[in-house]
């Protein structure tokens, strides 16, 4: 039995990582593999589809590639070790027999695959070596609290799909805490509360408040890029979705990592379905389960609920009550934050701050008129409007600030 047939026999009979086999790269190897050797016009098409599979994937890099997709499965074996379920002797026996298989995939050189079509000097290659994924596996599970699995290896940002799926994101914010200019304590707080997340500790659900480009959720996302490493996952959630919740945080709990559930610009009406829901889930009916999550929303509006003149109608017990229910939701957040919109010497700093950042030559104070010319048309000084003016000078749309 030669070295091929052994493999092909071997990925025939994986057990704990056999979904892998509906890999593109190895459904193409497999079927590589499971052609006779006297089939050489076929056997030559299927090692090109082979070839092309794996460098339609972004690598020319065989055992790169198995690492990955092996290291990224979602398995019974890791899923037992993410909830830190005992694994029995003959689960472990299997899975490691498996991880043996793909060692013997990723060390797979294209001179072992062409050994039988000899001649051909103008068939593909790829790169190979010898690697030992059970080692380095097992060293993953050791700290699967930081790498995870399934498609939370493979992402840090995700959102829920028009089908309540949670859907990583493609294009991610790449923003970091270093971008942000000021906001400073409001920023301690927050990355501190969700170190205490990390950490396993108590940590608080927050609540963003304040003017519109004040960076309340730029904020959010520049926390989950700064500690992704450690093991957190962002996931938006939509005002609409909020009822879907309770089913997120039933399949997170058993989730060895942490996440957040980003809620953006949130507000209500007063008689909104949804209100009533987001009250519930931050009352701990339901989260209290879910020590592995919180929740950061942000607001345009200090109390969420939009309250009009018809809710102040009635005797003062009504208009009361009517008060206490607004003020109620705002109160469940364990951490009130707000971003205040920036005066003008602030506003200034961040706009400094941004042209040092992007190395832009100027004039202080040519820049700074053109600076207070750009938030007079915008209507409003604020963070966004210092990054969107440095970006027009970027762009080249900028006045002559030298």
């Amino acid at each position: 039995m030669t070295g091929l047939n052994e493999i092909l026999l071997r990925m025939n009979s994986l057990s704990v990582l056999r979904d892998l086999l509906d890999d593109k790269v190895l459904s193409a190897l497999r079927k590589f593999l499971s052609i006779a050797a006297e089939n050489e016009k076929e056997k030559i098409s299927a090692y090109g589809e082979f070839v092309y599979s794996l460098y339609s994937t972004g690598t020319e890099s065989l055992s790169g590639y198995i690492q990955k997709i092996v290291y990224e499965s979602e398995n019974a074996y890791v899923k037992a070790a993410g909830q830190n379920s005992l694994i029995s002797d003959l689960l472990d026996s299997s899975f490691r027999k498996d991880l043996r298989t793909f060692e013997m995939i990723a060390g797979l050189t294209p001179e072992d695959l062409s050994s039988e079509m000899t001649g051909y000097d103008f068939l593909p290659g790829w790169y190979a070596e010898n690697v030992d994924i059970e080692k380095q596996y097992f060293l993953r599970i050791k700290d699967i609290r930081k790498y995870g699995y399934g498609i939370y290896a493979k992402h840090r940002m995700f959102y829920i799909d028009e089908s309540g799926n949670i859907t990583p994101v493609k294009n991610p914010d790449s923003t970091i805490l270093s971008d942000l200019i000021d906001y400073e304590r409001e920023q301690k707080i927050i990355l501190d509360n969700t170190k205490a997340l990390l950490a396993g500790s108590p940590a608080a659900n927050i609540l963003l408040t304040g003017d519109a480009g004040t960076g309340k959720s730029s904020t959010i996302k520049a926390v989950c890029n700064e500690l992704a490493d450690e093991g957190l996952r962002i996931i938006e959630v939509r005002k609409e979705q909020l009822h879907s919740i309770p089913g997120i945080l039933d399949d997170l709990s058993i989730n060895p990592l942490k996440f957040i559930l980003f809620i953006d610009d949130l507000s209500f009406s007063s008689d909104d379905d949804n209100f009533s829901a987001l009250k519930a889930i931050l009352e701990g009916s339901v989260s209290a389960k879910s020590g592995n999550v919180v929740i950061y929303a942000t607001s345009n509006r200090r109390h969420l609920v939009k309250e009009s003149f018809s809710d102040r109608e009635g005797d003062d017990i009504h208009f009361n009550d009517t008060m206490q229910e607004i003020l109620s939701l705002s109160e469940r957040f364990g951490i009130h934050l707000t971003f205040s919109r920036p005066d003008k010497a602030t506003y200034l700093d961040i706009v400094h701050n941004l042209a040092e950042k992007h190395s832009i030559e100027y004039n202080a104070e040519k820049l700074d008129i053109a600076a207070e010319k750009f938030a007079l048309k915008k209507g409003t000084r604020s963070a966004r409007a210092a990054k969107q003016f440095i970006d027009g000078i970027l762009a080249g749309n900028g006045e002559n600030i030298v």
